[in-house]
Formats: C-alpha cells, structure tokens, sequence
C-alpha cells in the first residue's frame, strides 16, 4: 500500500500530558495537533483526517475529511447508536489490551473478595463485630469459564491458570485456542460452559449479538453454588432475571461492575444484596492507561503513514 500523509491529528483525549503529546509529535512531525478546544475556531475541520479520543456526533459529523479514528477505549458498542459513522469508510481502531492487566486483575479481586467473605468482614469492621458465620471457599481447584477470549479474557485465564484454576473459555471462533485455556468453546455452547463453571467471567464486548446474552434460562443453567462476574457491558445480561437468580438463589452470588443503567439507579435492589459486590465501571482504571493508550496509537500512526494494516482495526458493522 502507498504511504499515507497526514494533515492535522485532533487529539480528543484529556488525559494526555506533555510527554505524550511529544510523543505523537514525534511519530507524526509533519502533521499539525489540534486540541477540542480549538476546534470551533477551526476555518478548515476538512483538514482533520486523523481522530485520537471521542468526539460527541455533532462534532464528529463536521470532520468531513476524516479518514481514521483511534478509539481510547475498548467498547465499540456506540457504534450502534451511530448509524451513519459505522456505514462510512473512516477507519476505527480501539485500544483493545489496554485494560488486560487492570480488569484481570479487578475480576480477581472480585472473586477473592467473594469467595473469602471480604464484603461481610468490611461490614462487621465498621460495626466493630466479631463476626465468624459462614463458610469461605478457596479458587484453586475450582473452573472459571471466560464468556469472551479477548485480550482481557486472556489475561485473565493466564492469571487464574498461576492460582490453580482450571480455565474454560467461549469465543466466536472456537478453533482459535490458548495455551491459557483448557477447552475452547464455541457460541453455541454457553450452556455447557456454564454447567460446567464454579466461576463465569463476562469479558465479551457489547455487540447485537452478545446482547441479552445471558437471561433466566442461562442463570438457571449454572451451578447454585457459582458466581458471575460482570465486567463486560450491563446489557449483556438481563439485569431483572440476574436480579431474580440472585433473590431465588439460582446462583451463589455476583460481582458487578458494569449495569444497564449507569449510574446505577438508588432504587435498584442490587444495592442491598448481600450476596453481590458492586463497583462503579471502574474496573479498567489505572494509572499506566495513558501511556498505554499512546503506545498504541503511535504505533499506529507509524503503521498508518506506512500504508500497513492497523493494529485493533475494528469491523464496524459487528462493533467489535
């Protein structure tokens, strides 16, 4: 492919720094760098053909000249409420792999946490009990099944493989396998994969065909001693019949950081649920993200100015 030349990079991310921006000065000299702020004082947005960050749809639809957007995130899913930016011929890219390491990790947490009572020792602390009710598990020994191998699913299995687990996983493409996977299955096999589970991870990105993913007949198909652990997107699952599953203890439990409806509404029983243990779609934070992000977008202007194939190009008709 031939090379490509790069006019002006709108930098619609916030939390880049100095360093950053030399950096991508660096990988780009010939192109200018634009910040959101200076974008309504913008004579030419047609000049725009490179958009690191997210921009709302009025704003974006004036960059009439974009060629290629690199995402911040992971999530392609408001792909689906832009109908007219997914059925263009602008290239998108995602950060996919830059919250491996902190959403592996936070899962892990989050079972530790459950498995361990951790929720109910921090309540009886700050009621200054001696409380020592309840059986505590252990992970080792126990089945995680991943419901998408992706970049955090990966992780993840890797992860949960060092602490003994044994690790099922569920992709679209079931042929491609990991070395962190016992046994890779397909769509059509959640059931299975849910049978079989002490531990079902929701790593999957939001797509039409991940959505309502999960309702009353797949928590009912899982063991009433495991728990879901929820890091995907809310509407993977149908939050009522999660709701139900946990009141009828269908399932042992859950931890959630990722809802329907976000902020999660006060009046939701979720809160209240002794069984469950919520966070607030923060799983991804970390302090490594910027620099994470950057790498990757650097790489793919090289990549881009080169006319060589992106890294996380994203298939905009699937959102993922």
């Amino acid at each position: 492919m031939p090379n490509r030349n790069i006019d002006t990079i709108l930098l619609a991310y916030e939390l880049l720094a100095e360093v950053h921006l030399q950096r991508i000065a660096a990988a780009a000299p010939s192109a200018r760098l634009l910040r959101p702020s200076e974008l309504a004082a913008e004579p030419e947005p047609e000049r725009i053909d490179v958009l690191m960050g997210y921009l709302p749809p009025g704003q974006l639809e004036r960059l009439t000249g974009l060629r290629w957007m690199q995402q911040p995130g992971a999530g392609a899913d408001w792909l689906m409420r832009a109908p007219a930016f997914r059925d263009s011929d602008v290239l998108l890219s995602n950060a996919s792999g830059v919250h491996a390491i902190p959403i592996a990790e936070h899962v892990l947490a989050l079972m530790f946490a459950l498995s361990r009572r951790l929720h109910f020792f921090v309540k009886a602390q700050t009621q200054r009990k001696w409380d020592r009710r309840g059986r505590l598990g252990e992970l080792e020994g126990s089945t995680l099944g991943i419901v998408g191998v992706g970049a955090i699913g990966e992780a993840l299995a890797n992860k949960a493989r060092g602490l003994g687990m044994r690790v099922l996983g569920l992709r679209r493409d079931k042929s491609r396998v990991s070395p962190h996977v016992e046994k890779m299955l397909g769509p059509g096999e959640l059931h299975h994969l849910l049978g079989e589970s002490d531990w079902v991870a929701v790593t999957a990105a939001l797509t039409p065909e991940t959505r309502g993913l999960f309702g009353a007949a797949e928590f009912a198909a899982m063991k009433e001693s495991a728990y879901l652990i929820n890091i995907g997107r809310g509407a993977i699952l149908d939050e009522q019949a999660l709701i139900t599953a946990l009141e009828s203890k269908t399932i042992a439990g859950a931890g959630l950081d990722v809802f329907e409806r976000e902020p999660l509404p006060e009046d939701s029983p979720l809160w209240a649920m002794k069984n469950v243990i919520l966070t607030p779609h923060f799983a991804g934070a970390t302090p490594h993200y910027a620099d994470r992000v950057t790498e990757i977008f650097v790489d793919n202007l090289e990549r881009y100015q080169r006319g060589e194939p992106l890294r996380n190009l994203v298939d905009k008709q699937r959102a993922y």
